[in-house]
């Protein structure tokens, strides 16, 4: 296989990034993920174009890679990552927000990677491969360079050989504690520039006073004058007024005799009896038809119809 030309397929794998990017922008979840994983495709066909490596599907492609040291195992996960999202979106419909988030952010981390690793020196030559593959691995002897089977006598090297070769082909592969996307170092410098805009303003808008100015204004003595008080002024006293007082009206007997009753009730025991024009020491009305009064020292009820106000 001959290796591809990485300006085309940068070219393709920038404008994938961007695609994405938009997909999830317009809430296009499963077209984001199916787009990503289109993405990690032309990755992977790149390296393993140079690295002579031929495989029947993406997931072996990712391994053999993995294998032959083209990549770390940091980056193998996250390509079958990336791998396994975009075939839930295909296979299943998946449309959820989360894993399109995940599928670009691990996407937009290692194009960022491939751009350090191989755009930026126009590819690696192809290193040696492995003297050989385990027996458990998916083809039943080694691959040579061109993705053939070597044959058992090539499986028979020892991990040391295997090493030695590995270490002389093959370029050390960066470390990936930290890696930042594009994005987010724009977002970083934008962030630093708030923060400096901000101070300058604050500093233009609240400028200090110069030292000499604070040291002259602190040593100019201030005099202090006692307070001016007044003569307290003493309040006219209101002349008292005696309120008006209202006469109690007075309640006169306007029946020939009228029963006076220990209960507001016809029924109630008869204390006495009031001729016409007796004048009552009225108390209160009780109700519509019985009225209070005070009658020889205790409360008694009257008829209220037959009482007269004067």
């Amino acid at each position: 296989m001959a290796a591809p030309d990485i300006a085309n397929t940068w070219g393709d794998i920038r404008q994938g990034v961007k695609d994405a990017e938009t997909l999830i922008g317009q809430k296009q979840y499963n077209m984001a993920m199916i787009k990503s994983r289109q993405v990690l495709e032309l990755m992977v066909n790149y390296l393993c174009g140079n690295a002579s490596v031929f495989e029947e599907d993406l997931a072996s492609s990712i391994d053999a890679l993995y294998e032959y040291q083209w990549i770390d195992k940091a980056t193998c996960e996250h390509y079958h990552k990336i791998r396994m999202l975009g075939n839930k979106a295909v296979h299943e419909g998946n449309d959820d927000a989360y894993d399109a988030n995940q599928a670009y952010h691990l996407l937009s981390q290692e194009v960022y990677t491939f751009a350090n690793e191989y755009k930026s020196k126009k590819g690696r030559p192809a290193p040696r491969p492995a003297a050989g593959r385990s027996q458990n691995s998916r083809s039943s002897g080694g691959r040579g360079p061109s993705g053939r089977s070597s044959g058992g006598s090539r499986n028979s090297g020892s991990r040391n050989q295997r090493g030695q070769s590995s270490s002389r082909s093959r370029r050390r592969q960066p470390s990936r504690g930290f890696s930042f996307s594009a994005v987010d170092l724009v977002r970083l410098g934008l962030g630093a520039a708030v923060i400096i805009l901000i101070v300058v303003l604050v500093r233009v808008l609240n400028p200090d006073k110069p030292d000499e100015e604070k040291d002259t204004s602190a040593s100019v003595p201030t005099e202090t004058f006692a307070p001016v008080t007044e003569p307290p002024t003493t309040a006219p006293v209101p002349i008292e007024t005696m309120p008006e007082t209202t006469p109690a009206p007075v309640y006169k007997i306007s029946a020939d005799v009228l029963n006076v009753r220990s209960e507001p009730s016809t029924a109630g025991e008869k204390l006495g009896s009031l001729e016409n024009g007796t004048i009552v020491d009225y108390v209160e009305d009780y109700d519509d038809e019985w009225a209070i009064i005070n009658y020889n020292g205790t409360q008694a009820y009257v008829n209220k119809q037959f009482l007269t106000q004067d």
